[in-house]
C-alpha cells in the first residue's frame, strides 16, 4: 500500500422508491432510483490496522468490529488503518455508512454486488455510484445514464432507524406512498416529528418535499435558500480500479 491513500464516499439519494414485495426471510423487495451526491465522508488509508472515525465536530470515536468499514474491510481482505472523516449524517436516509463501505470495497478492486449486499443493502448502489435502477434487496443495480441535477437537502437534528421503519411498512399492511416513496407513511408513523421538517421545506419552497429513503431527510429539486437547507448537485458513477 502507498503511505496514503485518500478515498471519496459519496451521499446518496433515493429518488423513488416502490416495495414490490417480500422474500421468505423477510427481506424487502424494492424498486428505486438512486443518485450519487457531491456530499462526501472521507477515508484515510494508511499502514497498519483500525478504525477511527472523526465526527463532524472534531471528536475522534473508535471503530468496532461491527463498524461497516470493518466488515468491508473483511470481505475484501484489505488490511489498512481507516479515519474515517464523517459528512454524511447517520440515520439521515442518506447511506453514509454503505459509502463508506463501497469506497474500501472499490479501492480494494473488489465487484462482486451480491457479496457486497451482504454488508447492507444500499452498498451495491454505493459501489457503482452514479445514477442507476436498483431492484431486488439491492443487489441488482441497472446503471442509467447521468442527469447533472441539483437538489436541496433539509436534514432535521434525528434520524429514522431503517429496521423500524421497514417493520412499520409491515404493520401499516404496506402502504403505497403518494409521493414516489413507499415507505413515506411509516417513516412518518415511526417518527411523528418528520412532519415538522417536511412543512417547513415546502413553505420555503413551494414544492411538496420527498423523504430520501427511510428518513430523515426530505429534498426537493433545484437550489433554494432554506434555512438549515443543504444544496447538491449529482456525481457520475464511481469506477471500479482494474
Amino acid at each position: 500500500m502507498a503511505s496514503e491513500i485518500v478515498l471519496a464516499a459519496p451521499a446518496k439519494l433515493t429518488l423513488s422508491l416502490r416495495i414490490t414485495g417480500i422474500r421468505t426471510d423477510g427481506y424487502h423487495l424494492i424498486d428505486a432510483e438512486m443518485v450519487s451526491l457531491d456530499l462526501c465522508d472521507t477515508l484515510t488509508l494508511t499502514d497498519g490496522d483500525g478504525l477511527e472515525v472523526v465526527a463532524p465536530d472534531g471528536v475522534v470515536v473508535p471503530g468496532d468490529d461491527g463498524n461497516l468499514v470493518r466488515q468491508a474491510q473483511r470481505l475484501a481482505g484489505l488490511r489498512a488503518h481507516v479515519r474515517l472523516d464523517k459528512r454524511i449524517p447517520a440515520g439521515a436516509g442518506l447511506g453514509g455508512g454503505s459509502s463508506d463501505a463501497a469506497a474500501i470495497l472499490r479501492a480494494a478492486g473488489f465487484d462482486d454486488l451480491e457479496a457486497a449486499a451482504r454488508i447492507g443493502a444500499d452498498v451495491p448502489f454505493c459501489l457503482v455510484g452514479g445514477r442507476a435502477r436498483v431492484r431486488g434487496i439491492g443487489e441488482l443495480v441497472e446503471p442509467l445514464p447521468f442527469v447533472d441535477r441539483c437538489f436541496t437537502l433539509l436534514i432535521p437534528p434525528f434520524g429514522c432507524s431503517t429496521v423500524e421503519v421497514y417493520r412499520a411498512w409491515d404493520r401499516l399492511g404496506g402502504p403505497v406512498g403518494e409521493h414516489g416513496n413507499d415507505l413515506e407513511p411509516a417513516a412518518l408513523a415511526v417518527e411523528p416529528r418528520l412532519a415538522e421538517w417536511r412543512d417547513r421545506l415546502r413553505n420555503a419552497t413551494g414544492q411538496r418535499p420527498r423523504l430520501a429513503g427511510s428518513g430523515s431527510t426530505w429534498f426537493v429539486e433545484g437550489e433554494h435558500p432554506v434555512e438549515g437547507g443543504l444544496v447538491v448537485r449529482t456525481l457520475a458513477a464511481q469506477r471500479v480500479p482494474s
